[in-house]
């Protein structure tokens, strides 16, 4: 996200950089329509996850008052289209997956569910200038885009974008990104697998976007002329995509009995949640069935929250996801279970025993 400055042809304004996924590639042999499946959802969270951010710091002296407000406010701004993940601020960076800095002179983020891979002595996010004016405001929106699971817009394929490729290596090479060459391909040139974008059109007024140069783009015409103006909030589609995703959770889910079988969601991204209430205490088998990835987590309501027991991938598996978990008497457990894609030619189902 261009931070607090106007775009121009050199040097560049200050841009927000995503860390390195440490998740692996789908497997070299996957159907091609089975892999991109899994790199589509593999980085969006489970719908009605809560999720804990801490901030790690004030910004110092050398920072405006108001930092973390600012951060609090774009939180609240997802959060009130009506998703359905929710934010919880805690003081203890053990409890945070979201962990927030304002050191330094630059501003990243882990992507979805990459924040769980970065370790817990290192922020997840960070914000490396002021976000107290408008521009910081889209920038605080932005870098939580990239929490929510989002990437960059401009590296969106249906944008049709030809770089100037060299010029723009020389111009982040120069402060104040001082970027090498992999940062800026991996933020800029690189560009999105089709079957990764949601939707089918380039949204240049995406909070996802960057405040690009006309002097960097060769083609299409209209970019090369007019380059892309930073954008200050959310587009009407960076609403509809994330509400896509993370549609507002509604009623009670299906309470499962032990053998009982479930048909799973067949659509790309598609989600079930399940209720189990233990009539006796033992170890149960929560498993998948058919030729479907699934990630299945498992969740005890305590207090009147769900806390996080245990979770299972079989995203490019041969076989399906199995958990294995003693469950309790008189205690309250929910199950969900998103799918990557139905890959075979039957029906996908969950069961417990």
């Amino acid at each position: 996200m261009a931070g607090g400055r106007k775009a121009a042809a050199y040097p560049a304004p200050k841009y927000c950089s995503v860390k390195p996924s440490a998740s692996p590639p789908p497997r070299l042999d996957l159907a091609p329509g089975r892999a991109s499946a899994i790199r589509t959802v593999r980085k969006k969270w489970l719908n009605g996850t809560l999720l804990h951010y801490c901030f790690l710091d004030s910004g110092g002296a050398d920072r405006p008052a108001g930092q973390p407000d600012a951060v609090r406010g774009a939180f609240d701004e997802w959060k009130g289209l009506g998703i359905g993940l929710d934010f919880q601020e805690v003081d203890d960076r053990s409890e945070a997956e979201v962990r927030i800095s304002f050191k330094g002179d630059k501003s990243e983020s882990a992507v979805g569910r990459d924040v769980l891979q970065v370790p817990r002595s290192q922020p997840t996010t960070s914000y490396g200038w002021d976000l107290t004016d408008d521009s910081g405001h889209a920038t605080a929106l932005h870098e939580l885009g990239h929490v929510l699971g989002f990437e960059h817009e401009h590296q969106n394929p249906n944008a049709g974008i030809e770089w100037d490729d060299e010029v723009v290596y020389a111009a982040l090479a120069q402060p104040p990104n001082s970027w090498d060459r992999a940062t800026t391909f991996d933020n800029i040139i690189r560009k999105l697998d089709p079957a990764e974008v949601e939707g089918s059109t380039f949204d240049k007024d995406s909070v996802m976007e960057y405040a690009i140069s006309p002097g960097w783009i060769r083609r299409p015409k209209q970019l090369r002329l007019q380059g892309i103006r930073e954008p200050l909030s959310l587009s009407a589609t960076d609403k509809e995509e994330v509400l896509a995703w993370y549609p507002a959770v509604a009623g009670r889910p299906h309470v499962l009995t032990p053998h009982e079988s479930v048909l799973l969601p067949t659509r790309t991204g598609g989600q079930a949640d399940f209720a189990i209430a233990p009539n006796e205490t033992r170890k149960y088998v929560i498993g998948t069935f058919g030729d479907a990835d699934v990630v299945m987590a498992l969740f005890e309501r305590i207090n009147g929250e769900l806390r996080y027991v245990t979770a299972v991938d079989d995203s490019g598996q041969d076989g399906n996801g199995r958990l294995g978990v003693k469950l309790f008497r008189g205690r309250s457990y929910l199950v969900r279970a998103r799918v990557y894609s139905a890959w075979g030619a039957g029906e996908a189902a969950l069961m417990h025993w």
